[in-house]
């Protein structure tokens, strides 16, 4: 959507996902990313840590339930998203602002760590471009081979 503050923020889990789901049923994972940038300090002529940004995010849909599974506290993430403002009264009755990342892609960091890639499917969506089924309509396996095309082909 046009006017929309779009950011990219890499940084450490603080804890792990948590997986939620909304009274009509749609799955949500909430997170919150640590970014803490390195400084130089000419006094001391070392780098050092500087003021840390806590960003909390949350990730919809069948990519949060890919995060609660796949990402664990510690991990180095990062996170591209719509950064959002949202103000509240506290249980003090302080008014307060946040700001936010509603998440659209998260992925791990490789600069510190290796990955292994698992594509998931979509359950009762049929592969596209694949081989084709040799289950029967009655046949028990429901899963695609190994080899099969993804559920949805790519945006790109």
């Amino acid at each position: 959507m046009a006017g929309e503050t779009l950011v990219t923020v890499a940084g450490n889990l603080t804890a792990d996902p948590e997986l939620r789901h909304t009274a009509s049923g749609l799955p949500v994972a909430g997170f919150t990313i640590a970014s803490t940038p390195r400084v130089f300090d000419r006094d001391r002529n070392e780098f050092v840590d500087g003021e840390p940004l806590f960003l909390r995010c949350s990730l919809w849909r069948q990519a949060g339930e890919n995060a609660a599974q796949s990402l664990a506290r510690g991990m180095r993430i990062i996170v591209t998203g719509r950064l959002r403002q949202r103000t509240f009264d506290d249980k003090e009755g302080q008014r307060r602002t946040v700001l936010e990342i509603d998440a659209e892609d998260v992925a791990v960091s490789l600069t510190y760590a290796t990955a292994k890639v698992t594509k998931t499917y979509r359950p009762g969506v049929p592969a596209q471009g694949g081989p084709a089924s040799t289950a029967g309509p009655g046949s028990a396996s429901a899963q695609p081979s190994p080899g099969a095309a993804p559920a949805e082909p790519h945006p790109f």
